[in-house]
């Protein structure tokens, strides 16, 4: 209703000038909003105010990053700590992990810790820090740095971490709780979006086998090789644009339909879109939606092919991505709507220009990071074979959403990288989710939920595939929900 109110007030404006806005007129209304925007949904955070942590460990010095002297901020971030720790308590141990932490925010939760992880694999979460939900943003097209309204850690602390891998997780944060011991006893939530699908559910898996003593296939190897104890308490997991399932269900099944749905940005020619009209129906895509997502399911769904994979000439993602290239060179399948030219990025994730944040010796140093390594966005060939693990929604998600408090699966509605559609075939067990369901505070619908039997599931509007990045506000919302500091989704 608030939206309505505003958008009426704007054509009474319109209506009663006779003429159109001049763009000064229209700059102020605009500016308007987004002053509205910006104070939306982080002033309903429920929590005792909170402030700063003390680390009584004198180790814990050695990490300390002055939020004053970030290079190229030219405000105060706040206290954290970074650096570099080993994954295990071995003498011998080499292997070593980055981290950067945030205390929690004066509205933020002194007894929550949120644990970020980008995906990849292998993109660094400094990256998520930066441009998705750290407490300063410095996005696509942005000059400079600015606060970020919407960070995670005006909820609890945070903590970014560049791993990959659930076997080492727990290692690691054993060493992290031996240096920060105040955050011993914390109520955890595990995060991470896209790849960080395949993994955050198997480190869920790994942290309540070591509190419940219970063993899940697919990790149970590292789990019998370390057989530890977290002095945390997992809560539920975040996951956004995730991998849970096949890329012929996620990427080629819905890929036709997600062209037909946003025409206008992919602009393809009838000759074009016939041809991929012929694929689909050649490829058993065409209508799969319709005849197999159903409720109540009418058994197993099937693959359109005879393997997991999609069939030789059935690559229709990849027909279509390349196609949109040729039209908008600057085609983004992370957001649909980005044309030429690029916008500029001080990480390079767009293109590789430099300098690169991280790659400033100063702001290494600052870190404590290593000054002699390159820092990568993404870093390729992070296994050295394909990995080849079973999809979460096969093996451990089921039963982290069934230990879990709350779970949360969140997708942009703009991502071609993965498509809503390909979460709702590997969800499908959900009764159906009605249009317009999530409610934005202040704003009004901004996309589908459906919360059932653990599991909450979100499409929001005008997001593509880093939700916290793209959007900010959503997001907050929707890990209020999963910290129980609000009751409904």
């Amino acid at each position: 209703m608030r939206l309505l109110a505003v958008f009426a007030t704007l054509l009474a404006v319109a209506a009663a000038s006779g003429r159109l806005m001049t763009m000064q007129e229209m700059n102020e209304h605009r500016i308007e909003a987004a002053k509205r925007w910006q104070t939306s949904g982080s002033q309903n955070v429920k929590s005792g105010g909170v402030q700063n942590i003390t680390f009584t460990n004198p180790k814990a010095s050695e990490f300390y990053v002055d939020g004053k002297s970030l290079p190229l901020v030219d405000f105060d971030v706040g206290p954290s700590w970074a650096g570099l720790l080993p994954i295990s308590n071995s003498p011998n141990e080499t292997r070593k992990l980055f981290f950067w932490f945030f205390p929690p925010g004066p509205q933020g939760s002194l007894d929550d810790l949120i644990f970020w992880t980008n995906g990849g694999p292998g993109c660094s979460s400094l990256a998520g820090l930066l441009q998705e939900n750290g407490p300063f943003t410095w996005s696509w097209g942005q000059a400079a740095p600015t606060v970020n309204q919407h960070s995670w850690t005006n909820l609890s602390s945070v903590l970014w971490n560049e791993d990959d891998v659930a076997a080492q997780l727990v290692g690691f944060m054993q060493q992290f709780l031996e240096v920060f011991a105040e955050l011993k006893g914390k109520k955890l939530y595990l995060s991470g979006e896209s790849y960080a699908g395949m993994y955050v559910p198997c480190e869920s898996a790994v942290i309540f086998f070591e509190r419940n003593s219970k063993t899940n296939e697919d990790i149970a190897n590292y789990i019998y090789e370390n057989p530890s104890r977290l002095d945390l308490s997992l809560q539920g997991i975040w996951i956004n644009d995730p991998i849970i399932s096949w890329l012929v269900v996620q990427q080629e099944i819905p890929a036709l339909d997600f062209v037909k749905k946003h025409a206008s940005l992919f602009s393809f020619d009838q000759t074009y879109m016939d041809h991929l009209d012929k694929m689909a129906a050649t490829c058993n895509y065409t209508g799969y939606m319709d005849k197999y997502v159903t409720y109540p399911p009418k058994g197993l769904l099937p693959l359109p092919g005879d393997s997991t994979d999609f069939a030789q000439g059935c690559d229709i993602w990849t027909d279509i991505w390349f196609s949109a290239l040729m039209i908008n060179p600057s085609f983004n399948m992370y957001r649909i709507w980005d044309t030429y030219p690029l916008p500029w990025d001080v990480l390079g994730f767009l293109d590789m220009q430099s300098p690169i944040y991280y790659n400033l010796t100063d702001v290494k140093e600052a870190i404590h990071a290593p000054v002699n390594t390159d820092w990568f966005a993404c870093s390729p060939d992070v296994f050295e074979t394909e990995d080849s693990s079973l999809p979460p929604a096969f093996t451990v998600l089921p039963n982290v959403i069934e230990k879990s408090q709350r779970t949360v699966i969140v997708r942009g509605l703009a991502d071609f990288r993965l498509i809503a559609d390909g979460d709702r075939i590997a969800i499908q067990k959900q009764t159906p989710i009605a249009n317009d369901s999530f409610i934005l505070d202040g704003v009004g619908a901004y996309g589908s939920m459906h919360s059932e039997r653990g599991l909450t599931y979100y499409e929001v509007a005008l997001s593509g595939h880093m939700v916290p990045q793209f959007a900010p506000v959503a997001s907050f919302q929707i890990m209020q929900y999963l910290m129980g500091f609000r009751d409904t989704p």
